[in-house]
């Protein structure tokens, strides 16, 4: 049955695209997590009214995250070629769309981060302050734990939107299903590669939101 309706697929190098597509994925959300959770703490804890208030540092990050974030994404690989092929020395596969993939979505989840943080309650940062904790402290123990759920859904979403960068970059040759769909499917007009891809790739969006909605009910103690 599946030969019949898909017998132009080399489920082989299908494969071997889903894995890179799952490598990419996977490091780029880890990296993009601690970038962006730093960045986003930096924002919420410089900006007026918090522990950190710095007028000068809290401008020159939201200039530096705007920035980033307002560059489209193919756009942004094709600025970050210079500096890819600096740092991994080729400008081709999965290794050499991290860069742009981690700098692309580090500035959209810092800002899911400060928002989440935005959302807790003041009351909360004061009673530590008045109890005699640090800012360490109330980093660790208060901001953090408190703002937790918000920050796994952030990063689900942000992960979400990795799946479909990856897939941008592979036009450009990083690899991944998105160049194997548009290699062996849109170029040798083989529609079925095309559409097996797809599929593969809504699977592992489904994947991630599943893990992402079960993780933040997990920690949701509301």
């Amino acid at each position: 049955m599946i030969d019949q309706l898909f017998g132009k697929v080399k489920w082989d190098k299908l494969w071997e695209a889903t894995l890179e597509t799952l490598y990419m994925t996977s490091i780029s959300v880890a990296a993009t997590f601690i970038i962006g959770l730093v960045l986003g703490l930096v924002l919420y804890l410089t900006s007026k009214g918090n522990l950190w208030e710095n007028v000068f540092v809290n401008s020159v990050f939201s200039f530096i995250v705007n920035v980033f974030r307002s560059i489209p994404f193919i756009i942004l690989i094709v600025l970050l070629i210079p500096f890819t092929r600096m740092l991994v020395g080729s400008m081709l596969g999965a290794n050499a769309a991290l860069p742009a993939l981690i700098i692309g979505a580090a500035p959209f989840y810092a800002r899911m981060v400060e928002i989440a943080l935005r959302e807790i309650d003041k009351g909360v940062v004061e009673a530590s302050q008045a109890m005699g904790a640090s800012n360490w402290d109330i980093i660790r123990k208060v901001l953090i734990p408190e703002s937790l759920p918000a920050l796994i859904s952030g990063i689900t979403v942000t992960a979400i939107a990795l799946v479909s960068y990856t897939a941008m970059a592979g036009v450009i040759g990083a690899g991944g299903l998105g160049h194997f769909a548009y290699l062996e499917g849109f170029q040798r007009n083989n529609s079925q590669i095309t559409l097996v891809a797809t599929i593969v790739i809504l699977l592992i969006v489904f994947l991630i939101q599943w893990i992402g909605d079960y993780l933040t009910n997990k920690t949701d103690k509301r």
